[in-house]
């Protein structure tokens, strides 16, 4: 068997479409879309994400706006550019780029942004709206998965899903969002003892810690779904996942490759969470 690849940049081309449709219908009724775009120092590889994401705004119908700061901006006075951009109407999402400089608290900043403006998914009121199944604002990088999820018709009731990772970004919200579509959750971490025992039984495996090779072609179900989320370099320097991709693809049913899966996900759903976030605040208005 080899595995079908679940192609994440068709996707995002498919899912940027509706999103510039969604902009246009609300530019005819006199609301542009804006998403508000601030990095603090000169981190190359923020200034490369920072940059795709402004493109991808400016692509497809969504005005954008980038703040760029010194390293030395004080934690208090990003706070106050956060709080402006709170009562700026014309900003309906407001992402401040990780990691920031070590003298910013990057908590205390993710919770400045106001929730209907949370656009990343990471401020608490939005982990509690996703922990309680309340409307709120995913986080852009599982919320994807669950795209691709989707897209392939992938019934999740029932299934075995464990998720490789426990971070507040990907690993704790994918299983989540998992858990409520009614998929049995397991969550494996650094301390989990004997990984491949559990990856074995799953119908699903998101792999998301950052580390290469960490789920290998036998440590598998046949057929299984295989979501690769990581982003590393292999000993060549190319680009690769956190799963072994040439093996794993010989046992899996479904697999995402890396580049082209998971990673132009992310900034389409960031793109699909600031057309949420201007189309409620002209239903408010």
């Amino acid at each position: 068997m080899t595995a079908q690849l679940i192609d994440g940049n068709a996707l995002s081309r498919t899912l940027r479409a509706e999103v510039a449709t969604r902009a246009a219908a609300l530019k005819a009724r006199g609301v542009a879309p804006g998403l508000a775009v601030v990095l603090v120092g000169e981190n190359p590889a923020s200034q490369v994400y920072v940059r795709n994401k402004v493109k991808a705004c400016e692509d497809n119908g969504l005005h954008s706006v980038l703040e760029k700061y010194p390293a030395e901006l004080s934690e208090a006075e990003l706070l106050a550019r956060v709080e402006a951009l709170n009562k700026d109407p014309a900003i309906h999402g407001i992402l401040v780029q990780l990691p920031l400089p070590a003298h910013i608290d990057a908590q205390k900043v993710i919770e400045a942004i106001a929730p209907a403006k949370d656009v990343d998914g990471f401020h608490v009121a939005s982990a509690g709206a996703l922990m309680t199944g309340m409307p709120g604002f995913w986080p852009c990088t599982p919320y994807g998965c669950m795209k691709m999820f989707e897209s392939i018709g992938y019934e999740l009731r029932g299934k075995h899903a464990v998720v490789i990772g426990r971070s507040n970004i990907v690993g704790k919200p994918m299983a989540l969002m998992l858990l409520a579509k009614n998929a049995t959750v397991t969550i494996c971490h650094s301390a989990t003892q004997d990984l491949g025992a559990i990856t074995r039984q799953a119908d699903v495996v998101v792999a998301a810690v950052g580390k290469r090779n960490v789920l290998t072609a036998d440590m598998v179900k046949p057929g299984a779904v295989v979501i690769d989320v990581g982003m590393n370099r292999n000993d060549e320097g190319k680009l690769c996942g956190d799963v072994d991709f040439a093996g794993v693809r010989e046992v899996a049913g479904w697999i995402t490759p890396v580049p082209g899966g998971v990673g132009p996900m992310t900034i389409t759903m960031l793109l699909v969470n600031t057309i949420e976030a201007a189309e409620r605040a002209a239903e408010a208005t």
